[in-house]
C-alpha cells in the first residue's frame, strides 16, 4: 500500500498505516496520524512532506525550522531512534477554516522517556502550518535532557 492510498483509505475512516494500527484516541485525522506513523518509521523525508511549503515546526530548545526541506535535514538529525507515543488529542476549529489539534503522550529515546505535547496547526488544505513540540516535566528534568554543547 502506497502512502498516498493508505491516507485516502483513512479519509474515509477507515483506520489504516503502512505497517500497523495507529490511532490516538480522539483523532481521525489522517495526516496527524500520518505524522507520527512516518516520523516512528525514520521517514523524515515523508515526515516534512505533510508540512505546507512554509510550514514550521518549533522543537524543544530550537528555534522554529521552516520549510520541509530544513524540516527533513532537522528530523534526519535530531529523530534518529526516537518513538513517539502519542495517546490521546484534542481537536479545535480556528478562523479561516483552520485546524487546531493536541497531542499528548510520551517520546521515548535509548537513553530517556519525557511527556509531550504537540499542537499543530492545519490550513484549509489539510498541510501542517505549524508543529510546536513542548516537554513535560519539573525544571531539572527538562535540563538534564537539553544537548550538551
Amino acid at each position: 500500500m502506497t502512502a498516498t492510498e493508505s491516507i485516502q483509505t483513512t479519509q474515509r475512516n477507515v483506520p489504516t498505516t503502512t505497517s500497523e494500527e495507529f490511532q490516538i484516541e480522539g483523532i481521525i485525522e489522517p495526516i496527524i496520524l500520518h505524522y507520527f506513523e512516518t516520523l516512528n518509521a525514520g521517514e523524515f523525508p515523508a515526515t516534512a512532506a505533510l508540512f505546507a511549503d512554509n510550514g514550521v515546526m518549533y522543537p524543544p530548545f530550537e528555534s522554529g525550522i521552516v520549510g520541509r526541506d530544513a524540516i527533513a535535514l532537522y528530523l534526519q538529525q535530531e529523530a534518529e531512534k526516537m518513538q513517539a507515543c502519542p495517546r490521546q488529542g484534542i481537536v479545535e476549529t480556528l478562523e479561516n477554516d483552520q485546524i487546531q489539534i493536541q497531542v499528548t503522550g510520551k517520546v521515548v529515546t535509548s537513553w530517556c522517556g519525557v511527556n509531550v505535547t504537540w499542537l499543530f496547526i492545519l490550513n484549509r488544505q489539510r498541510q501542517i502550518i505549524s508543529a510546536k513540540i513542548k516537554l513535560l516535566g519539573s525544571p531539572q528534568e527538562l535540563l538534564a535532557l537539553r544537548p550538551q554543547n
